[in-house]
C-alpha cells in the first residue's frame, strides 16, 4: 500500500463508508466495502492529524504513521520540518518542549527513510547530528541508560517507542537492546505483567508507579517496530522482545473492558476510560500476527478493541476519548490518538486485504 500523494485519490466530499479510488462500492462484495470504509476513515484521520500543533514526539509518531501508511511525500515534508526545528545539539522537531530528549529521537526512523529516498544532504546531516547526540552527548545514568528528559534523571515507559526504534534504524542494535533492558529492569512488574510509568535514578525510586495504559501501549508498539528489524545474529534478543511483548499484551488484556476500552491507569477502574491503548495494542497484534510472532488467538481481542476505536471516530475524523492533549490527564483528542488509528487501520488492512 504505497501512496505518494495525499487525498488525491479520494476527494474530501467522498471520504466515508464504501468509498475507494473515488468510486462508491455498493455493488462490491461486503468485505471490499468494509475495506473501503477503513481506507476512507484513515484518509480523514490523516487530515485531522495534520491540522494539529505538534510537540517532538507527536511529530515523530505522526511521521511514523504516515511512513507505514505509504504517504511518501508527507513523510518527506515532515522530515524537512523536523530538521528545520532541530536544536544545535541534535534534537529533532523541538517545538514547545525545551527539555525533550528521547521524544526528540522519535522522528529519526522516518527522517532516515526520507534522507535515503531523496538523497537530501540536509536530511542526512540532521539524522547524523541526532545520532551523535544520542550516542555521545545525551544525559544518562552511570550504566549508560539515557534519560527521558535533559533536566531530570528519569526514564518513562514512553521511551521504548521514542528511542530504541531510532537506534535500530541507525543499525545500533546492541545499544537499542541496552536501552530497552535498562528501562525494563526498573519499570517492569512481573506480578502485574505491566510497566510502571516513571523511575527516578537519582532517588532510586518510582516517580510514578502507576501502570499508565498509554505508557504500556508505547512500549508494545515500540517492540512491534523493532522485532522484525533485528538481524539474524540477534535471534535470542528478538525472542526476548517477543516474549516481553506477549507478557505485556497478556497483562493489559486482563483489564480489557467489555466495550473494548481500558482505564487510563490500567488496573485502576476508578480512573477515566480512554481510547488509545486499545488502538496501540490492536496495532501491535495485527502486526505481530502478520509477522508470525504472535498467535492468531489474539485477534479476537484486537477486533474488539478496533471496534471500540471506530466508535470514537467523529464526523471530522478525530478520535475522541484518547488520553488527551496537552496534559494527558483527561479524555480528549491528541496527535498520537490520530496516529495510532492510522497505524492500527494500516496494520489491519495489511493483514486482511481482500483479494
Amino acid at each position: 500500500m504505497k501512496r505518494k500523494r495525499f487525498l488525491s485519490i479520494i476527494p474530501l466530499s467522498l471520504v466515508g463508508p464504501g468509498i475507494i479510488d473515488g468510486k462508491i462500492l455498493n455493488s462490491e462484495p461486503e468485505e471490499k466495502t468494509i475495506f473501503a470504509k477503513s481506507v476512507g476513515m484513515v484518509e480523514k484521520a490523516i487530515l485531522a492529524m495534520l491540522t494539529m500543533q505538534r510537540a517532538p514526539w507527536e511529530q515523530g509518531v505522526a511521521m511514523q504513521a504516515l511512513l507505514e501508511r505509504g504517504e511518501e511525500e508527507l513523510v518527506i515534508l515532515m522530515a524537512k520540518e523536523a530538521v528545520v526545528r532541530q536544536t544545535p545539539d541534535g534534537r529533532l522537531a523541538m517545538l514547545g518542549e525545551e527539555f525533550a530528549l528521547s521524544d526528540a529521537a522519535s522522528p529519526g526512523e522516518a527522517l532516515l527513510w526520507a534522507a535515503k529516498k531523496t538523497g537530501d544532504k540536509n536530511l542526512y546531516d540532521g539524522f547524523n547530528k541526532l545520532l551523535n547526540y544520542i550516542l555521545y552527548d545525551a544525559p544518562r545514568n552511570k550504566e549508560g541508560i539515557i534519560y527521558h528528559f535533559t533536566n531530570i534523571p528519569q526514564v518513562w515507559s514512553d521511551i521504548n517507542y521514542m528511542l530504541p526504534p531510532f537506534l535500530v534504524a541507525a543499525e545500533k542494535y546492541r545499544e537499542a537492546m541496552k536501552q530497552i533492558n535498562g528501562v525494563w529492569r526498573v519499570l517492569w512488574n512481573d506480578d502485574k505483567k505491566l510497566l510502571s510509568h516513571m523511575w527516578d535514578f537519582e532517588k532510586n525510586q518510582y516517580a510514578r508507579k502507576e501502570f499508565w495504559g498509554v505508557g504500556n501501549g508505547w512500549t508494545a508498539a515500540g517492540f512491534t517496530r523493532i522485532i522484525p528489524k533485528l538481524p539474524e545474529s540477534m535471534a535470542s534478543e528478538k525472542q526476548l522482545l517477543i516474549n516481553r511483548l506477549r507478557s505485556l499484551l497478556d497483562g493489559c488484556l486482563i483489564h480489557l473492558r467489555d466495550d473494548g476500552l481500558f482505564h487510563n491507569i490500567v488496573d485502576d477502574y476508578n480512573s477515566f476510560v480512554e481510547t488509545n491503548l486499545s488502538q496501540m495494542l490492536s496495532y501491535s497484534i495485527f502486526k505481530g500476527v502478520k509477522g508470525g510472532w504472535l498467535d492468531s488467538s489474539y485477534l479476537e481481542k484486537a477486533e474488539l478493541m478496533r471496534k471500540a476505536a471506530h466508535s470514537k471516530f467523529d464526523k471530522y475524523g478525530l478520535i475522541q476519548g484518547v488520553c488527551g492533549s496537552p496534559d494527558f490527564n483527561h479524555p480528549g483528542t491528541a496527535t498520537e490518538g490520530q496516529a495510532f488509528f492510522i497505524l492500527m487501520e494500516t496494520a489491519y488492512q495489511e493483514l486482511n486485504k481482500p483479494e
